[in-house]
Formats: C-alpha cells, sequence, structure tokens
C-alpha cells in the first residue's frame, strides 16, 4: 500500500515550509537590530509577549486553514419593526429620528440585550424570533432573568422606611458606624394632592443659576411671559397634541401647577372635535362604502310638532364631511350629545375636565389598532425522517384597524409585519392593486367600513351603556358584509381607552338573509399604537 502524499500536496507543503522559513528569518533580523528607548513607541512597549508562530502542519491541515478563510457567513439577516422604512430615504430627514431607526439595526450582544430583545419580539408575536434570543441569552447567562428583573422591575422601597444617605466623608469605622446610627430621611411628600397643589401655586419659572458668581444671570423668555400668553400657548399646544401638552408638566413646578390646574384648556380640548367628544359618533353617519347618510329627522304631525319641539331634546345633527374650523363649539355639531357630554362632566367625572377627557370611553384618530394573532399547528412529518417528535408551526398574522374623523374606517387582515403596513392604511390605498409593489402589495385585501360608539348620546339606541363600539365592513366578496362588537379598555398602568377586546363577530349573507358568527378562539384584543404620519385622521 503506497502511504506517499500525492504530488500536488507534497508541492503546498514545500511552499508553506519555505514561507515560514522566510518569516522566521526576517523576525530573527530584525530582532539582533538595536534600537535606542527614545524611538521605541509606546504601543512597542507595552507589547512584551511575542505572537506565537503557527504550528506547522500536514497538508490536510494547511487545506483546512484555507477553507476557513474562505468561509463565510451568508445567513440572511432580517430587521423587524421599523417606524417608517421609506421615510428615512427622505432627503432632510430628522436626525434624532434617523438615530432612532438606527438603533433597531443594531444587534444584541450581551445576554441581557438578548433577553431584552426577546421580550420585544415575544410583544411583537414573533415568537420564532423571541425563541432564538431566549436561548442565546440562556447560553451566555443561565441567571440573565434575575437581572432582567432587576432592571425593569426594581423592588421597591416601602413607603414608611426611611431612606439611609451615606456621608463619604466618614472614612473611619466610628465614623460609619455613628453615621448609619443616625439615618437622614428624605423629604416627607405633601399629605394630599390639594397640599402639593398649593405649595405649586407659589413657585415661578426660574432661570438657570449662572456659572460663577461675577458671571451675568442667564435669560429666561419663558419666565418673562405673562400668564395669560402663556396660558394660550399651552391652549394651543393641547389643541395640536393633548400628549405633550400633558408631559409640559415635566419641565418645571411652574408648568406642571398649569397643567393641573388650568380647567379651560382640558375643557376646550375635551370639549373640541380635535380629539374630544365633539369628533365622537353614536350613530352610523355614512354607508359601508363612505357615503353621508341623510340626517335623521323624526316624523311629526303639523298639530304636534311645536308641543314636541318643546318636551324633545334637540335632534342629533352630524359632523361635516369637510374638516371644520379650529374652534368649532361642541353644541354646534352635537346638540344631544352636548347637552350628555354636560351631565356627565357634572355627576359622574366631579366637573373636571381632565377626568372626563382621560376615562369616557372614546376612540383616537392619531394611531392604529393592531392585533397580533399566534396560534400553533402540526406540520407534516417526512416518511424517511427517523426523529421521534412531529414538527409544529407558529403561524402569526395580524389584524389592522384605522378609524377616520368622518364616520369611516379600514380594516386590514394581513401577515405583513406593522412596519410594512401602517403607513400605507389611509383612504387612497384602500382596495389598491396588487400590482407595482408597495401599497398594493399590503393593501390588496383592505375592507372599508363604518364605526359608531354606543351610549345614551345614541338617537336610534338610547339604551345602550357607553364602552363599545361597533363596526361594520366589506365582505370579502360582495354577497357579505362583516359585524364586529368590541369593547373598549385599558392597558398598562396609566393608560386610558388604548385597548380593543372582542365581544362579536358575524358575517351577513345578503342574498339569503343569513347570519353567521365566526369562532373567536385565536383572535387576541387590538393594542392602540400612534402613527405620526396620520395627522388629525382624515385621511
Amino acid at each position: 500500500m503506497n502511504n506517499e502524499p500525492a504530488p500536488e500536496n507534497e508541492a503546498e507543503l514545500e511552499a508553506f515550509r519555505r514561507r515560514w522559513r522566510e518569516e522566521v528569518q526576517s523576525r530573527h533580523k530584525n530582532a539582533q537590530e538595536p534600537v535606542s528607548p527614545e524611538r521605541v513607541r509606546p504601543q512597542q512597549r507595552r507589547k512584551s509577549v511575542p505572537h506565537p508562530p503557527p504550528p506547522v502542519a500536514g497538508p490536510s491541515s494547511v487545506k483546512k486553514v484555507e477553507e476557513d478563510e474562505d468561509e463565510e457567513d451568508v445567513a440572511p439577516k432580517a430587521y423587524h419593526d421599523l417606524p417608517d422604512k421609506e421615510e428615512a430615504l427622505k432627503l432632510g430627514a430628522d436626525d434624532s429620528q434617523s438615530h432612532e431607526r438606527a438603533k433597531l439595526f443594531e444587534q444584541p450582544r450581551s445576554a441581557l440585550e438578548h433577553y431584552e430583545k426577546a421580550v420585544e419580539k415575544e410583544n411583537h408575536g414573533q415568537l420564532g424570533d423571541s425563541l432564538k434570543h431566549y436561548r442565546t441569552a440562556y447560553k451566555l447567562d443561565d441567571g440573565v432573568h434575575e437581572h432582567y428583573k432587576k432592571k425593569h422591575f426594581p423592588k421597591p422601597n416601602p413607603s414608611n422606611a426611611s431612606t439611609t444617605v451615606p456621608n463619604p466623608a466618614h472614612h473611619s469605622l466610628q465614623g460609619q458606624k455613628a453615621t448609619s446610627q443616625q439615618p437622614k430621611t428624605a423629604p416627607a411628600l405633601p399629605a394630599t394632592l390639594a397640599q402639593l397643589v398649593s405649595d405649586l401655586s407659589q413657585l415661578q419659572i426660574e432661570p438657570q443659576p449662572p456659572p460663577t458668581e461675577l458671571s451675568p444671570p442667564e435669560p429666561c423668555p419663558l419666565g418673562e411671559i405673562p400668564e395669560e400668553i402663556l396660558s394660550h400657548i399651552l391652549l394651543e399646544l393641547a389643541i395640536m397634541d393633548v400628549a405633550s401638552f400633558a408631559r409640559t408638566a415635566q419641565v418645571c413646578k411652574r408648568l406642571a401647577y398649569l397643567v393641573l390646574t388650568e380647567e379651560s384648556i382640558w375643557k376646550r380640548v375635551a370639549l373640541g372635535n380635535e380629539c374630544g367628544f365633539a369628533a365622537m359618533h353614536y350613530d352610523y353617519v355614512t354607508d359601508i362604502e363612505g357615503n353621508a347618510l341623510p340626517d335623521p329627522e323624526p316624523e311629526l304631525s303639523e298639530d304636534s310638532a311645536s308641543s314636541e319641539e318643546e318636551s324633545q331634546p334637540p335632534t342629533l345633527t352630524t359632523l361635516p364631511k369637510e374638516r371644520p374650523t379650529p374652534f368649532t363649539p361642541l353644541h354646534t355639531l352635537h346638540p344631544t350629545l352636548s347637552t350628555h357630554t354636560a351631565h356627565l362632566l357634572a355627576t359622574t367625572y366631579s366637573s373636571s375636565p381632565r377626568s372626563l377627557l382621560r376615562s369616557r370611553p372614546r376612540l383616537r384618530f392619531n394611531g392604529c389598532y393592531i392585533s397580533t394573532v399566534n396560534y400553533v399547528r402540526p406540520g407534516a412529518q417526512a416518511s424517511n425522517t427517523l426523529t421521534w417528535g412531529a414538527p409544529v408551526h407558529v403561524v402569526t398574522y395580524f389584524r389592522y384597524l384605522r378609524f377616520f374623523r368622518d364616520g369611516t374606517c379600514a380594516s386590514l387582515q394581513t401577515t405583513a409585519e406593522p412596519g410594512d403596513v401602517v403607513h400605507h392604511l389611509t383612504k387612497a390605498n384602500l382596495h389598491a392593486p396588487p400590482g407595482g409593489g408597495l401599497p398594493g402589495a399590503v393593501m390588496k385585501d383592505s375592507l372599508k367600513g363604518r364605526w359608531r360608539l354606543s351610549g345614551p348620546a345614541s338617537l336610534h339606541h338610547p339604551e345602550e351603556a357607553e364602552g363599545e363600539v361597533h363596526i361594520e365592513t366589506q365582505g370579502v366578496v360582495p354577497r357579505y358584509f362583516y359585524k364586529m362588537h368590541l369593547g373598549l379598555g385599558h392597558a398598562g398602568k396609566g393608560a386610558r381607552n388604548n385597548k380593543l377586546v372582542w365581544k362579536g363577530f358575524w358575517s351577513y349573507n345578503r342574498l339569503s338573509d343569513d347570519w353567521g358568527e365566526f369562532a373567536l378562539r385565536n383572535d387576541r384584543a387590538f393594542y392602540w399604537s400612534r402613527v405620526r404620519s396620520y395627522g388629525e385622521g382624515w385621511e
């Protein structure tokens, strides 16, 4: 049996030996040259251990090294949950938004980062990616869940426990013992909200202190504005975005006092038609296709017309199809709604417009309601496999609901993720043709519809209780239409009206006059997500 190596392997081995001899000779030659200490760089002084030479390997080892150098990671990388993939490509994009989008492309490195990414993927319904990050996190650190709990769910201090502030000036054991025996407690908070408001009412907006004692005082234009003008600025901010107005309370204590006590601003927002109850519909005002319905008028005889007008409240009028003026009062749009809202404000919500806006059920037009549905189904096992377990498939799809101010809505069920859908969920893209890429690729199955809220303010359903949403949409074929019954709920600490819970889902056959109910075994609740490109929610 011939054990001699092949000629080509022998040539490769000889070439490797020749390159290695040349490298050793060059290193030995450089080591013999004298180098003055002054010319040695700091990096060379710190370098004390030379790189060990690679071991002399046989032909098979040389071939393996060359294969490892040529090997590349060709697995595709997927990036999900992008806010707007097309917005980042536009010229003049905001640098802060570009920085936030760049964070989405960063890959986690530590065990805690993998665990946080897994939780994020799980909340978005991407169970496959979530499982990969969970496995990687536990491989790096089997106690990563404890670090996650300490970071995101720290244990609060008891309310009756005193907060000890250590004094770093005492370095002796006796000084530390004396400090621990006399703990310094944190200042006590006001006992009631009224006391807190009273304390804040005496404060003013003060400028930033100068850097030195001889420096001139820093200018503070906001503190020089009169109170009336500052309240008007806050009113305009609240009309544009009530969330930004509420976050203004975090700037300073004086603004926190104004945000808390300016009832006129909260009343204007709650009764206005931007995000308040003047924009809510308690009866259908359009058909399923989006065409306006005639104003409902009760049929009265000429003799009883005068007596009925005195005893009956004004009839409900519909919102105009065009955008109303910014300061359209509530009673000119909804007389019945205005009367009912005024009654609730005085009774249920204790004359607090802020509580009325936060707690009374209402829909939001500056975002989209998204439901992530996951279910597991068994897969088919190949006949030539020898595995014991059967494959399992995790199926994920999404339901989208967007409500418009004119009483119409858009419904969509698709497997496309929110980053690819929400910015195209507009009236212009409903039933977009499938050709031509986006938005037709994701909006081809979208459905038009209409919506209304329940409540005593309804002219046709005054017996209903508030807190429910009724939706009617087109069907997949013209002979059907769908009806959804959802309930408004809360998700998250301090959040209100950001959740829609299923109560029923039916289909109606126009030809056979027959109703059919859908089973909601896998469907989950809708959660509201803000989309800045929606603007005021008209289109």
